[in-house]
């Protein structure tokens, strides 16, 4: 089994089309076949269930599809440690982000690793929740921030940050009339939210605060980043939930913001991590990560 027999399965398995595979690869389909057949035969079972209308991932494809992505993930990895010790650093830390971290938090917190452990290179890689929480369990990332502690067995979350939730509004919007927004009349107006696909935790998050009053969220659309959901806020179209760190960081002078009424929600941000002994690198890191935390919980 070669690396080309993987990137063939992998661009087949996202398109199901073999032709659109094939083009996406720069082949030809007949050597793209001839790759799928190779492994095919090499596993001793079809990966893929072809008629003359679709093409299928059969049960053991779906199964294969699970694990072969972090082959690639394992190999990228590798490139980057030996760039981090070719560059002079001691060691490295994978570190995965989920959910949309309020860039001025991050920054911070990453220029405070980088004055205080310079030996350390810290390589990010932005995933869904999701694959996040597998990434750790497979040892793919070392540690991760996410906006959510449902992580389940064998691995820890601690809070690091918190952020008030407030209420994205345009600067000219009526609601600005309130120092303190009731939610009722935030739902009075659409909404734009972030992808639940892409920023899970966070969703769930909002999802609580909306279930604490029985009224039905228009969301008049999802979006893939913060920045995004922040422009359409400028421009009118909708209202946002989000954390304050993330409208002071806003690029446009369009959008303000004003906390909900009654005891204001924040929005969490946490370090996940496997539940098992730390290198000292990755000790400091958490410790310097969570050290301003007003509480940590498993």
């Amino acid at each position: 089994m070669e690396l080309r027999h993987l990137r063939c399965f992998l661009a087949v398995a996202d398109e199901l089309h073999f032709a659109r595979a094939a083009e996406r690869l720069h082949i030809e389909q007949s050597p793209l076949s001839r790759a799928i057949k190779e492994l095919e035969e090499e596993l001793g079972t079809r990966l893929f269930i072809r008629n003359s209308r679709n093409t299928r991932l059969s049960r053991a494809g779906q199964m294969f599809l699970e694990h072969v992505p972090r082959i690639f993930t394992s190999l990228q990895q590798a490139r980057e440690s030996v760039k981090a010790v070719m560059a002079g650093y001691d060691s490295q830390l994978r570190v995965a982000l989920s959910d949309g971290i309020p860039p001025p938090r991050l920054s911070a917190f990453l220029m405070q690793c980088r004055e205080e452990d310079p030996e350390v290179d810290i390589h990010l890689v932005e995933v869904p929740l999701s694959q996040q929480i597998e990434g750790l369990r497979a040892d793919l990332y070392d540690v991760g921030f996410a906006q959510s502690d449902e992580v389940g067995d064998g691995l820890l979350a601690e809070l690091a940050w918190s952020d008030l939730l407030v209420v994205a509004v345009p600067v000219r919007h009526p609601l600005l009339t309130h120092k303190r927004i009731p939610l009722e009349e935030v739902l009075r107006y659409p909404l734009v939210m972030c992808d639940p696909h892409i920023c899970e935790g966070y969703c769930r998050q909002i999802a609580r605060v909306l279930r604490t009053v029985d009224i039905e969220p228009l969301v008049a659309e999802e979006v893939a980043s913060f920045d995004l959901m922040l422009t359409l806020v400028a421009a009118g179209y909708a209202l946002a939930l989000v954390g304050a760190s993330q409208v002071a960081a806003c690029r446009t002078a369009d959008v303000t913001s004003r906390p909900l009424a009654g005891q204001a929600p924040r929005l969490n941000t946490y370090l996940l991590r496997p539940d098992k002994a730390a290198s000292e690198p990755l000790a400091r890191f958490i410790k310097r990560a969570i050290s301003d935390a007003p509480a940590s919980r498993r």
